[in-house]
């Protein structure tokens, strides 16, 4: 008899501890949700989108506004979550560290997933891909027509700072000698002032380069020499916010709104009235 109580006074208090650690599991769920960037996105009414300006991603119009894929992005972004956007340009250099400290809600910037990055924030999957290509001098570079053509010594290579354009370039031409430059506008005109051999730089800029200044650049190699996934960012540990941002890039691409985008923006020169 005696035996028959103890057993059922332990099942008793088992259960109450289960009950007990559903309960503080529950409150913190509800907790984590509350306090995801999600909700304080709905509850604020505006996502506050963290970028830099390469072309096409993200540009400046003639009129001052943002234009390019990133920006259709976000702006597409925000009107399916019922909320206004507002874009907060950052220097490439330092836009995770303005993440982390809030600044932003997210990274819609042409960020390639990399394994260093993921380390101190969570990505998306990808909504788009991206490569490395180079553009070049025609005289500096004459003759040049493969990666160990510019993999000396003696051949300066402009690159954006902070960007897997540096990775990219150390990795495939690493006796090259880099010139790292903070905006992406002062690598290409140092390129032509006929300053470096090159520049190592995302698709399509390159090609672009080398369309609207044929007279002085051209490209050594016409596909790109890397290939990259590029995903959104956000800060770790916020489970809810990029569940619904990867289920929102795969509507999208379901519908092929995000490949409809990338062409106009990639495949195309239509929008070039726009910056220029």
């Amino acid at each position: 008899m005696k035996k028959s109580v103890a057993v059922l006074t332990t099942l008793i208090m088992v259960l109450g501890i289960c009950l007990a650690a559903s309960a503080t599991a529950g409150e913190l769920q509800m907790k984590l949700s509350k306090e995801s960037t999600l909700e304080q996105i709905l509850k604020r009414g505006v996502i506050r989108v963290g970028m830099d300006t390469f072309v096409p991603w993200a540009m400046k119009s003639k009129t001052g506004e943002f234009v390019g894929f990133e920006i259709d992005v976000a702006r597409q972004l925000a009107e399916d979550m019922g909320v206004k956007v507002e874009f907060i340009p950052t220097k490439w250099a330092g836009i995770i560290p303005s993440l982390l400290t809030g600044k932003f809600d997210v990274i819609i910037g042409g960020m390639g997933i990399r394994t260093k990055r993921a380390l101190k924030v969570n990505f998306s999957i990808p909504y788009d891909y991206s490569g490395m290509s180079i553009v070049a001098h025609k005289e500096k570079a004459a003759g040049f027509d493969s990666l160990d053509d510019f993999n000396k010594p003696e051949v300066q290579l402009a690159v954006k700072l902070g960007t897997t354009a540096v990775m990219a370039a150390k990795k495939f031409i690493p006796k090259a000698k880099l010139r790292l430059f903070e905006d992406e506008a002062q690598a290409y005109q140092e390129l032509r002032n006929d300053n470096v051999h090159a520049v190592v730089g995302s698709s399509p800029r390159p090609a672009y380069e080398s369309v609207k200044y044929a007279d002085t650049l051209f490209m050594p190699m016409q596909d790109n020499f890397t290939k990259e996934p590029i995903g959104f960012a956000l800060r770790k540990g916020d489970f809810d916010t990029l569940v619904f941002f990867n289920g929102w890039i795969q509507t999208k691409s379901d519908q092929r709104w995000l490949q409809e985008r990338h062409h106009y923006w990639f495949g195309t020169r239509d929008w070039a009235s726009l910056v220029e």
